[in-house]
């Protein structure tokens, strides 16, 4: 199995394109470094020596809100923000904070859509490749179980998809340290779940943010690995993979504001932050129910590309 990931592994760096790819996350990281350095004066806001009594009246107005309020799910986001306030001037932790490394560390990661495009493309022509170029009846002559084969495919794909985000993570912290710099205390991230309000280290709170903003886009590069192995077609595969990468989203929020069974789509429940930086898309979703339904979809997923690719003929 080693032996297959590393034959999978060369031939995705002999292609130029993936170098490009590199490349140009880099580069976009910096530009959004240097846009963000630019307008800096108007990040950095100065603290209020009053803000202690200012959280406090913004609780009062947010708990006039909460009472008024018919919906569920905007009392929860009250009830949030509530917590957040009361803990902080509890603690003595004033809500604006001078804009640092870690802060960079975190708005870069919307950069994440962009590494899921490059990965998704990968994945789509990982196994339609050889199919187009001919190399799959090479590689199926030899006595290796097809199953290996395509779960190589798979791991080369995930661990590609590692790689991006391992770039994206420490190329941003060292351009963040270059241009704004350490913060000059520890500060933590302040976590709030099921009615509490805990501290995080916010280098471990940034890890979990990466991994958890990057589900949806392990989910759609696997349905993209399925379509590559079920069709043989990449173009189809990169095609539908992108449409839903850049407006599932939007139509699952639009199709939420009607139908309690939007809550069972994929795009409802890869965004796991909902239950620690939001609200639930649909009242009464949990971060299990949403697991299960994740692992349902991607047991979907491999099942098909697995069943349709050792039973698929490549003789002619």
């Amino acid at each position: 199995m080693i032996n297959l990931i590393k034959n999978e592994w060369m031939k995705i760096f002999r292609r130029p394109g993936t170098m490009v790819m590199i490349i140009i996350l880099i580069l976009s990281l910096t530009l959004v470094g240097i846009v963000i350095k630019s307008q800096q004066k108007n990040i950095d806001i100065q603290q209020d020596k009053n803000w202690q009594q200012i959280l406090q009246e913004e609780n009062n107005a947010l708990k006039q809100q909460m009472v008024k309020s018919q919906n569920n799910t905007e009392k929860q986001y009250f009830k949030k923000e509530i917590a957040i306030n009361d803990y902080r001037i509890k603690h003595d932790m004033p809500p604006k904070e001078k804009y640092s490394v870690w802060s960079f560390v975190k708005d870069s990661s919307q950069l994440i859509m962009l590494a899921g495009v490059f990965i998704i493309i990968v994945s789509a022509g990982i196994v339609a490749s050889e199919f187009n170029w001919g190399t799959i009846k090479l590689l199926l002559i030899r006595p290796i179980n097809r199953s290996k084969i395509l779960l190589a495919k798979y791991f080369t794909v995930l661990l590609f998809a590692i790689l991006m985000l391992a770039i994206m993570f420490v190329f941003s912290g060292i351009l963040g340290a270059i241009l704004f710099g350490l913060p000059d205390r520890a500060v933590p991230y302040l976590n709030y779940y099921n009615g509490h309000v805990t501290e995080q280290n916010i280098v471990v709170h940034l890890l979990i943010y990466y991994g958890l903003s990057s589900i949806d886009t392990i989910m759609l590069v696997t349905m993209a690995f399925m379509i590559s192995a079920v069709f043989r077609n990449s173009s189809l595969a990169i095609g539908l993979s992108l449409f839903l990468l850049f407006t599932g989203g939007q139509f699952t929020a639009l199709l939420a504001m009607k139908f309690d069974w939007a809550k069972y789509l994929l795009f409802a429940n890869t965004d796991l932050m909902q239950y620690f930086e939001g609200t639930p898309l649909v009242e009464g979703m949990t971060i299990p129910f949403s697991i299960t339904i994740l692992i349902i979809y991607f047991a979907l997923f491999m099942f098909l590309a697995f069943y349709v690719f050792k039973k698929r003929d490549v003789a002619a």
